[in-house]
């Protein structure tokens, strides 16, 4: 079995991962100040809207917590019965908190439907105040996590709940301004469910995106025939075949594969051999970790994806 690991993959360094939990503690901590002051303000105030974003609160506070663990977790090396270490970690938290973002909208639409049907008077002003509280608050955490949003699904996740949290609050202080002054208070319902269909719209974009790294799916952006393609290319390569590409986590792509050669070739010319696959692979399709079974000869299944 011929394996390369040639780890192209860059890493952030520790003090980028260090930073990104610093981060995420102001957040949970500033979540946690949000979802307290708006139980209160909620039951205070007769508002399903504001008690329904102290409950998307509560669940960003769980979700936050989780995303930091697996920040944590994702750090630990290697070990000979954890040969991948946690790296697998904050996928597992992205899953968790995209299922929990459904799991609460849903919750969300069944009160909203509720209280749509027999509205309530609501004591607007804690409203107003405590919406402007969750703004400036989660204002604050989406500008914190905004840049690791954009390379970390974990963080994606965190991002996206506080982004919804942000845009709940300034959808709460417009129903609390719309009761206020015109008495509208079947608009407080409608919020809610509004917020819930946003909820889940995001969720399960996330949802489907963690599935496909936890199920070893190949990713969306490599096309399998176009790799055999440009492999079968490589002097000496008579074809490649029984392919699995799969991704670990944000940083790494994996391929493994078996390569037919013309001749019984020497195991020095095998080695330049994949160092050419190895850079084709990486630089057209971003895979970093190639591991190659050379073959001349052998009767075995040649087809490119081959079940086991």
């Amino acid at each position: 079995m011929g394996h390369s690991h040639e780890d192209h993959s860059h890493g952030h360094g520790h003090h980028h991962s260090n930073l990104r939990g610093r981060n995420l503690i102001i957040s949970i901590l500033l979540n946690i100040l949000i979802t307290v002051a708006q139980v209160i303000g909620g039951l205070a105030s007769g508002s399903l809207s504001l008690l329904s974003d102290a409950l998307h609160n509560f669940s960003d506070v769980l979700s936050l917590i989780v995303s930091y663990i697996a920040t944590l977790l994702a750090k630990r090396q290697a070990s000979t019965n954890k040969t991948f270490g946690y790296k697998r970690a904050e996928i597992i938290a992205a899953f968790v908190n995209a299922a929990t973002l459904i799991v609460v909208a849903v919750i969300l639409i069944k009160e909203a439907s509720v209280r749509f049907l027999e509205p309530q008077k609501i004591e607007s002003d804690v409203v107003i105040w405590l919406s402007l509280l969750g703004i400036v608050a989660n204002g604050f955490s989406v500008l914190l996590l905004k840049k690791d949003s954009k390379s970390n699904m974990n963080m994606r996740s965190a991002y996206l709940h506080l982004l919804t949290d942000m845009l709940a609050s300034v959808a709460v202080l417009i129903g609390g301004l719309l009761m206020k002054f015109y008495e509208v208070y079947w608009i407080d319902a409608a919020l809610t469910f509004a917020i819930a269909i946003y909820l889940i719209f995001v969720g399960y974009d996330l949802l489907k995106e963690a599935t496909r790294v936890l199920m070893l799916f190949t990713p969306n952006t490599i096309q399998v025939q176009q790799i055999v393609d440009e492999v079968d290319l490589i002097d000496g390569v008579k074809n490649i075949h029984h392919i699995h590409i799969w991704q670990l986590n944000e940083d790494e792509v994996h391929l493994e594969a078996h390569v037919d050669f013309n001749e019984d070739i020497r195991l020095s010319e095998f080695d330049n051999i994949l160092q050419e696959i190895e850079e084709v692979v990486y630089h057209k399709f971003g895979i970093n970790h190639v591991t190659i079974q050379p073959e001349h000869g052998k009767s075995d299944s040649k087809q490119i994806i081959v079940q086991d």
